[in-house]
Order: structure tokens, then C-alpha cells, then sequence
């Protein structure tokens, strides 16, 4: 890998983040119990560790905030226009890959 000052490496690394964060805002139909079966992560997630990276930062930023930041709209509103009910399938899937502690 070239040789990247931390500034760049935080700029490449905002930069991949907020790509991914708008693909899961274009992708609705992708719901975070598949991701999270899949790939062990979702949408979820990546607002609580937006959220954990605030705290560290004694920045002021809320749960609501850092889910508005990643769904591109309250997390509430973005669950009545695109959250299904899970199937006994996924379901069943999560809880054998579901994060351990």
C-alpha cells in the first residue's frame, strides 16, 4: 500500500464509509436481518459504532442522530416504509450467526 499520512488514510477511510452508507440507503430492500445472516453486521450496527466513535470523541451526538446519519432519515419512519416481518427462515439463520458475546 502507498505510503498514506493518517490524514489521508482518515479521508479514504470517510470516503469508503459514506459510499457504503449511501448504497444501504439506495438498497432498502436488503434488510438488516439479511445483512446481519450474511455478512454479521447491519445498518444497525454501523449507527452504533457511528455512535461509539462520537462518545470517544466527546462529540454530542445522540442514537437518533447516528441512526439518522446512517438510514438517511429517523430510524422509525425508515421501519414503517421498509422493514418486514423476518421469516421463521431468517430468523432461525440469526440466531445460529447472530454476534456472540
Amino acid at each position: 500500500m502507498a505510503d498514506l499520512t493518517k490524514e489521508q488514510q482518515t479521508e479514504l477511510e470517510a470516503a469508503a464509509f459514506r459510499r457504503l452508507v449511501s448504497h444501504l440507503q439506495h438498497r432498502p430492500d436488503v434488510q438488516n436481518i439479511d445483512l446481519m445472516n450474511l455478512a454479521g453486521f447491519c445498518r444497525n450496527c454501523l449507527s452504533n459504532w457511528y455512535l461509539e466513535a462520537a462518545n470517544h470523541s466527546d462529540l454530542p451526538v445522540t442514537k437518533d442522530q447516528s441512526r439518522e446519519a446512517v438510514y438517511g432519515m429517523p430510524y422509525d419512519d425508515w421501519k414503517k416504509l421498509h422493514q418486514r416481518e423476518a421469516s421463521a427462515e431468517q430468523q432461525a439463520s440469526f440466531e445460529v450467526n447472530r454476534p456472540k458475546e
